[in-house]
Parts: C-alpha cells; sequence; structure tokens
C-alpha cells in the first residue's frame, strides 16, 4: 500500500521541478560556468604533468564536472525542507499522514533528484563531452556501479541534509547549524578536489565520516580508479554509512516528535 503512495508522491515532486524549467536552465549554465573555472584550476595545478595521485588530468577535468552534476542531485549547496516544515507548523499535518515522516521527505526527495538529473546533471556532462576530453566507465560493470553508486550516495546525502535539518525541533533558528552541515560536507566529502590530492591524515580522518561516501567514492568509481575488492568495499561502506544515518535520522526525529507534543505543538 506505501509503494504507490511514494512513487506518487515521487512523481509529483518531479513534475514540480521540470515545471521551472527557466531556473532549471539559469542554475545549469551557473553550474557550468563555475565547472569551466574550477576546471582550469586544476589544469593549472597539473602544469603539464600526465596524472597526480592516480588521476589523470583527463579525469581530473572530468571530476569538476561530475561533482557539478551532482549539485542538483545531490543538492549539494541548500536543503532547507525539514526545516522550514517545523517553523511553519506543517510538520503536524505531515506527522498525520499515511507514511512515515522520514519516508514522506525521501519520496518528495526522490523525485527532485530525479528531475534535476535530467535538467542539470545529464546535460551537465554532455556539455562537459562537447567542451572538454573527458573520461567516461569503459564497461557495462562500472557502468552498473556507477549508478548504484550514485543511488546509494545520494540516499546518504538524503539522510544528512534531513538530519541536520532536525535541529530546528530543538532551536527557533537552526539556519546556522544547518549550513555548517553543508560546510562539513563540502570539505570532507572531496566537492572541492579529490581526496587523493590532501594529505594522508586528512584523507584517514575523512574515512571516519559518512562524508566521502556522498561525493568522492561515486566519482572514483566513474573514473575507474576503485576496481575489484575496493570498489566492492566502497560500495558495502555507502551502504554502511546510509543503514547508520537512517537510524540515526530516525532516533532523532522520534526525540524531536516528543519535544514538538510535550511544548503542544
Amino acid at each position: 500500500m506505501l509503494a504507490p503512495l511514494f512513487f506518487s508522491l515521487a512523481s509529483r515532486s518531479f513534475q514540480r521541478q521540470i515545471a521551472y524549467r527557466a531556473a532549471a536552465l539559469a542554475g545549469f549554465f551557473t553550474n557550468f560556468f563555475f565547472g569551466m573555472l574550477r576546471a582550469a584550476l586544476l589544469a593549472a595545478l597539473y602544469n603539464a604533468r600526465p596524472e597526480m595521485a592516480g588521476i589523470s588530468l583527463a579525469g581530473a577535468v572530468t571530476f569538476t564536472g561530475l561533482t557539478q552534476a551532482m549539485i542538483g542531485v545531490q543538492s549539494l549547496f541548500s536543503w532547507y525542507e525539514v526545516m522550514n516544515s517545523v517553523y511553519s507548523g506543517a510538520v503536524a499535518g505531515d506527522l498525520l499522514k499515511p507514511m512515515g515522516y522520514f519516508r514522506f521527505w525521501l519520496a518528495q526527495d526522490a523525485g527532485r533528484a530525479l528531475a534535476q538529473f535530467f535538467l542539470r546533471g545529464l546535460p551537465m556532462m554532455l556539455f562537459y563531452a562537447i567542451f572538454f576530453r573527458i573520461t567516461v566507465p569503459q564497461t557495462f560493470g562500472q557502468w552498473m556501479a556507477f549508478v548504484l553508486s550514485l543511488g546509494l550516495a545520494w540516499l546518504l546525502c538524503f539522510a544528512w541534509r534531513f538530519w541536520i535539518n532536525l535541529a530546528g525541533f530543538w532551536t527557533p533558528n537552526a539556519l546556522g547549524l544547518v549550513r555548517l552541515g553543508f560546510i562539513l560536507l563540502y570539505f570532507f566529502s572531496g566537492f572541492l578536489m579529490p581526496l587523493r590530492f590532501f594529505p594522508d591524515w586528512f584523507v584517514q580522518l575523512s574515512a571516519f565520516t559518512p562524508f566521502p561516501y556522498m561525493v568522492n567514492t561515486v566519482v572514483e568509481i566513474y573514473l575507474g580508479v576503485l576496481q575489484g575488492p575496493q570498489l566492492l568495499q566502497a560500495l558495502a561502506q555507502q551502504a554502511f554509512w546510509a543503514v547508520v544515518m537512517i537510524g540515526i535520522c530516525q532516533l532523532t526525529l522520534s526525540a524531536g516528535v516528543r519535544r514538538l507534543v510535550i511544548l503542544g505543538g
């Protein structure tokens, strides 16, 4: 019974997203412009060297395109929907819906992410293929691993965004805390720069957080840097962190709802 409801919510969210095609187009060209700047900076960093830390110059340029393409899909820059629903009081009605609060927002974000994939993600990679020399997965298995990794990364990233938004249950203005959560994501996920370019201590520190599995793992699988046992381990780590974060979300949500009821919300 819940599956049709989930897909119905996702479908409506998808339709809402594609209704604003002009905004999506503006966002796409903005992302592409900054992607070109990032590609130019990385090209300068390589300084005619064919490879750095196991990533070729073409791979580094591809990294900028792929991470720019993931901005809309993963909503890496901002997402305040749950926080706003708490402050507007809409959370009271949402909690009464015949679907868990987490799944309710998960369905809507699935539709949003799918729309952003077609409106901004896929066109970004097509434009990069036109203007730059990029790399692409060479085998069907690598493509399948990439698609699976991207799905797990979206689920994990959503769980993180949902969790930091739950701060709205405890403070009258959680905007600063939510933004801090996004800043942590930028630095530790490998969005700004491939994690392989950072010192070993930073890479090891990042590995103890869920952030690399939201971006860096997807990129390395796409570029073919991770193969064989390393690839399977990376997918398992993504799945592990997704389960952990979903569990943390459920526990935090339960505490937040109890607080909402206690305060007479």
